[in-house]
């Protein structure tokens, strides 16, 4: 009998590059940008018929937590946690697997970001049960790669080996032994990965068996170790408000992925977008003449190349402009380059502070 599944959504977020839509109190997972769901919804949404609501914790922060409340609704009240302070996904996950081992400690557990575009359902939810599947025969550590449309230098990779037959499998992608984790590489070396063909993007998804992720966490990260074990026998509340901000501040790849001597890796059999900025975005809206992307109503004379998002769906005229993001809020207007959207941080911390 498969053991029971619950589920991590990690849903904090800064709200820094998708400003000035995104705030620091409605970061990327809580904005509607590609229908009438936000990233967060569409993302609790895709469990449905996966994992019961109860077995869904959703980890978010103080700024953002009456958002989140007000999105996940399904879920138990108690099964929505604020963090206290910034730890990394490190600590995020070790809080997770503690509330987890505390009610199944012989639980599959999975691990999701809230602000990833995923349209094809079915295709994830076959993903997730062969790589549970996985998790549970082997006790390894699972992971989701996402096979690279192009030579991205901004993702970490996941270069993997040799297939694995499992017994009982349910049908799905195939599971891969990792050789090694390769963190962001130059633009030359991820043209590299794109030839040699077996190069995953690592899309920050896990999948392992709670006894699994334990032994890792106290043979790799022993003060995080501790933490869960207190936070299983513990008072929760305390220990998050009064421990959980001493945690070591370190990535889950960097704590125990990258130093793991065993672990797995399904091949996505879904569509996949992380949308880090407004450039990405641009392909998921109405295309206009001349490349013009827009969420809205546009008049056009020798404009080209440009993004349009109108929270109110306002006309916009465009004059001999070319590459530029325009976003329209009741409070507030961006114009910028399209070629400097990784800069849009930068600009945030120039706002005032009710802005940001």
């Amino acid at each position: 009998m498969p053991s029971p599944l619950y589920v991590l959504v990690l849903a904090g977020g800064s709200g820094e590059r998708f400003w000035p839509l995104s705030r620091r109190t409605r970061p990327k997972q809580l904005l509607a940008l590609f229908s009438e769901q936000t990233l967060l919804e569409a993302t609790l949404a895709r469990l449905d018929g996966l994992v019961p609501p109860e077995n869904v914790l959703v980890l978010t922060n103080a700024d953002q937590l009456d958002g989140v409340r007000a999105i996940a609704t399904r879920l138990p009240a108690e099964n929505i946690v604020a963090e206290p302070a910034k730890r990394d996904t490190a600590a995020a996950i070790a809080l997770g697997v503690g509330w987890v081992a505390a009610r199944a400690p012989g639980a599959t557990m999975i691990v999701l970001p809230a602000d990833h575009l995923i349209r094809d359902t079915a295709g994830f939810q076959r993903t997730m049960r062969v790589a549970a599947h996985a998790a549970e025969r082997t006790s390894e550590l699972v992971t989701i790669g996402i096979k690279p449309t192009w030579a991205c230098p901004g993702f970490g990779y996941i270069e993997s080996g040799t297939p694995l037959a499992l017994a009982d499998a349910p049908e799905g992608p195939t599971v891969h032994h990792v050789v090694r984790f390769r963190e962001k590489p130059s633009a030359e070396l991820a043209e590299q990965f794109l030839a040699q063909g077996n190069f995953r993007w690592n899309a920050g998804m896990f999948i392992w068996s709670i006894p699994a992720i334990l032994n890792a966490f106290e043979r790799y990260a022993p003060p995080l170790a501790e933490f869960i074990a207190r936070a299983r026998n513990g008072d929760f509340a305390a220990l998050l408000r009064d421990v959980f901000p001493t945690l070591p501040k370190i990535s889950i790849d960097y704590a125990v992925m990258e130093k793991a001597g065993r672990v797995l890796v399904v091949e996505a059999g879904f569509d996949w977008d992380d949308i880090g900025s407004w450039t990405a975005v641009a392909k998921y809206l109405p295309e206009a003449d001349a490349q013009n992307h827009s969420n809205t109503d546009l008049r056009l004379i020798d404009a080209g190349n440009n993004i349009v998002f109108s929270s109110q769906k306002k006309l916009v005229a465009l004059m001999g402009v070319h590459d530029l993001i325009i976003v329209e809020t009741p409070d507030a207007i961006l114009v910028c380059n399209r070629h400097e959207a990784e800069q849009i941080k930068q600009l945030v911390a120039l706002t005032p502070p009710e802005l940001q």
